[in-house]
């Protein structure tokens, strides 16, 4: 049985659907991303799990149980989950040790129970020393691990963040990232973690849930959302990617544009078109590893050095769409110069 299930929750304010007909399971201490744009809907699908948003249509199941559908809702204190929200929303007046306490004597915890139980989770978020400060005398990512403590104290049966390292420097977020990822490892809570950042996704979860306009476009491994989108969409909203059509003879895909085909793994059509999602770093100039594919031609049109790479913009010599190409810093050609294209077969994607 699943720890978490949504079947066909939907979200409508008049006519405009929010959310429309989304499906998932998450298993017992998985740790699911909602992943989209602004406006995708992954935030109100968040908001429907925890209680705070009832929705249009569709139901929420816990452990088997329905706490959500628009018959019957349960409030959400009675659903036992822990929710961190953007700003945090630590109290300004208490300390870090009275903030990560709270839910516990909310509760009534014996007060010998709450001390202990403090220290300890005070230690696993590494602010031992910082019990007594207030939250204005903390860093943001110290203050982001109060509200993580402060969550995870009163041990939820589901975890959930919404959009929490947005307010973080750069650097910081990084950071952090690996931090949630930890806890999620040493506490193993059924967590729905929500972000517009496709690499802080990549980097904390198990499966990423891609929203777009409302729908459900894939929910996957971090590894599959990447190498085998199934929509155009997710290929360009994870990564860079070249979306290029073809044909697809037998198992023989020839792009446009470029003289030579190559086999595509699993390929198979007669003369069928289609679209295929190609990394920039899958394309080589010049020369390529063992086991890449020449392609026909290309001539350079736009070039940046970005220090770990060329970011190079070149155009079939028989025309079709530009492509983006990677290219190792020791490769360097002029705009207008002429060079062979080759694809590694293996990291190509059909989508349609």
């Amino acid at each position: 049985m699943s720890k978490l299930e949504l079947r066909n929750l939907s979200k409508r304010y008049g006519a405009t659907p929010v959310v429309d007909a989304v499906s998932l399971q998450l298993q017992r201490g998985e740790l699911v991303t909602l992943l989209g744009p602004s406006g995708c809907g992954k935030t109100t699908t968040l908001r429907m799990i925890a209680g705070f948003i009832e929705p249009s249509d569709g139901t929420i199941v816990v452990d088997g149980a329905e706490v959500s559908s628009p018959a019957r809702s349960v409030s959400p204190e009675h659903r036992g989950m822990s929710m961190i929200f953007q700003s945090y929303a630590i109290w300004p007046n208490m300390t870090v040790a009275q903030n990560v306490g709270f839910g516990l004597r909310v509760r009534k915890t014996p007060d010998a129970e709450i001390a202990r139980r403090v220290a300890e989770m005070l230690d696993v978020v590494k602010l031992g020393a910082l019990a007594q400060r207030y939250p204005a005398e903390l860093s943001g990512g110290q203050q982001q691990r109060v509200a993580l403590a402060r969550a995870m104290i009163v041990r939820p049966e589901v975890l959930l963040l919404d959009e929490p390292l947005s307010n973080l420097d750069a650097n910081l977020r990084e950071e952090m990232a690996t931090e949630i990822r930890r806890l999620h490892d040493q506490f193993h809570f059924t967590t729905v973690y929500v972000t517009h950042d496709q690499a802080e996704a990549m980097a904390i979860s198990d499966r990423i849930a891609v929203l777009h306009q409302g729908r459900l476009e894939q929910i996957d491994t971090p590894w599959n959302l990447y190498n085998r989108p199934r929509t155009p969409f997710v290929a360009g909203f994870i990564g860079k990617t070249n979306l290029v059509e073809g044909e697809l003879d037998g198992d023989r895909l020839r792009l446009d544009g470029l003289a030579a085909g190559f086999a595509l793994p699993g390929g198979s059509g007669g003369g069928a078109r289609l679209l295929a999602s190609i990394r920039p770093q899958s394309l080589y100039l010049d020369a390529a590893p063992a086991g890449a594919v020449a392609l026909g031609d290309v001539s350079v049109v736009g070039r940046t050095y970005l220090g770990e790479y060329w970011n190079y913009l070149v155009r079939p010599t028989g025309g079709g769409a530009s492509l983006k190409v990677h290219a190792a810093p020791s490769t360097v050609l002029e705009i207008g110069q002429r060079s062979t294209i080759y694809v590694d077969p293996g990291a190509v994607a059909a989508i349609q």
